[in-house]
């Protein structure tokens, strides 16, 4: 979006369009090298900033992949044969290939991970073998042992797994425990991923105050910061919470200053942004003045949804602001269509639907005009996934309307009553991907 002066009239607009405004104004965040004990102890979701391509031989040399004892198979008779060998050595995992057994006149007693002498190329696993089993922490009392040649050689073979060059992973995926377990045994001490987005949330209202802090007549606590900072964490992010700012103006950009100050990446507020005399969101947008420079690319939209018609977008001092509506539920429909993406594409994560399709399992009506998103459970049956609302209830500002939804079950604006077995998009409310 081009710098603007002053916000043009609100426009409506589709969903899709509207979640495509957001998209463009954010891009992903600059890479950084995270060491694997880092990305392993961290919060999940970091995505690759580029490729990884092995930097070590996996396994590095080869190894028994049994308890039992190294053998070449020359000694044995190829018939499948008894034969009596004496045990001239011993091999623990950890032990360096030079220590202990360089004689190939026998067999040596090995562990499972323990470097295969060079001349050995079997081991025969120990319940195979005269000795039957070994004790755990018992020396190396066997002085032979009487075995047979096996179906399989049971040695891991040096490279087998992965080589150096070889590709584990591409841009733009997610960092798995997996790939971090690769890794490490590729001999990567680190790996290249997107900056974690730092994304700053406050909610908008004099009405507020804290959670747990006395509500009397007039006032309610301020539960919006609180659910889109637990949905920010969930996408991946890092959530800088505010609170609640009051209904003015000045408190709003000293807000917005504060969070640009933090390192946000992102700004989401609350409320405010409807066309109340009191909704300071939109005030501060429709009036930048000609001094500002810190507000540009205001956008305000009338987008086709319910819960969530307006909406506005803004950078503040060039931070990506996007403003969403108070009501909690439409807070929460917005942030999924919305902002979730932004925050995927922040991290470098791919931004496309995420919608499967489901089955209606009872019927209900849809206001007409506008998609509506329906806060839904899920479940799988006999011919795929079927879905039924959380709630009978409907207003945006219901939160318990979200208790016990998985989904979001996206009803178009032409439809005003969903039959039962009728097919519906549905967009999951799973966490990082």
């Amino acid at each position: 979006m081009a710098p603007t002066a002053r916000p043009t009239p609100a426009a409506s607009r589709s969903v899709d369009a509207h979640r495509d405004a957001v998209r463009a104004l954010v891009a992903p965040l600059p890479a950084e090298d995270v060491p694997l004990d880092e990305l392993a102890a961290g919060e999940p979701g970091r995505v690759l900033a580029g490729d990884v391509r092995a930097a070590a031989t996996v396994p590095p040399f080869d190894a028994a992949a049994m308890d039992g004892y190294a053998v070449r198979l020359a000694d044995l008779p190829p018939d499948g044969g008894e034969v009596t060998l004496p045990v001239v050595g011993d091999r623990r995992a950890g032990d360096s290939p030079g220590r202990r057994g360089r004689n190939a006149d026998g067999a040596v007693r090995i562990m499972t991970g323990a470097p295969v002498p060079a001349w050995a190329d079997a081991v025969v696993p120990v319940e195979r073998t005269s000795t039957g089993r070994f004790v755990a922490g018992g020396p190396a009392t066997e002085r032979e042992v009487t075995l047979a040649r096996q179906p399989r050689d049971h040695v891991r073979r040096a490279g087998e797994d992965v080589r150096p060059g070889d590709p584990l992973a591409v841009a733009g995926d997610v960092v798995t425990p997996a790939l971090v377990s690769v890794a490490a045994s590729a001999g990567l001490p680190a790996l290249p991923v997107r900056r974690r987005p730092r994304v700053a949330v406050l909610s908008t209202g004099s009405e507020l105050v804290a959670a747990g802090g006395v509500a009397h007549a007039g006032r309610i606590p301020d539960s919006n910061s609180l659910l889109v900072a637990a949905a920010v964490r969930a996408a991946g992010a890092e959530a800088v919470r505010t609170g609640a700012v009051p209904d003015d103006a000045d408190a709003l950009r000293a807000a917005l200053d504060a969070a640009v100050r933090a390192g946000a990446d992102l700004v989401v507020t609350t409320g405010g942004v409807s066309a109340g005399a009191s909704d300071v969101v939109r005030a501060v947008l429709e009036s930048p003045g000609p001094d500002d420079p810190r507000l540009t690319d205001v956008d305000l939209a009338a987008v086709d949804l319910r819960p969530g018609r307006p909406q506005a977008l803004a950078r503040w001092r060039g931070v990506p602001w996007v403003a969403l509506p108070g009501n909690p539920v439409s807070a929460f429909v917005s942030f999924t269509l919305f902002v979730r993406p932004a925050i995927d594409a922040l991290a470098g994560r791919d931004t496309t639907s995420r919608t499967v399709r489901g089955r209606a399992l009872a019927g209900f009506s849809s206001p007409p005009g506008r998609l509506h998103a329906v806060p839904v459970r899920t479940a799988a049956g006999a011919d795929g996934l079927v879905v039924e609302r959380a709630t009978s209830r409907t207003g945006g500002h219901l939160t318990s309307a979200l208790l016990g939804a998985d989904a979001l079950a996206l009803v178009p604006a032409d439809v005003t009553k969903v039959e039962p077995g009728d097919a519906l998009d549905v967009l999951p409310l799973d966490g990082v991907r």
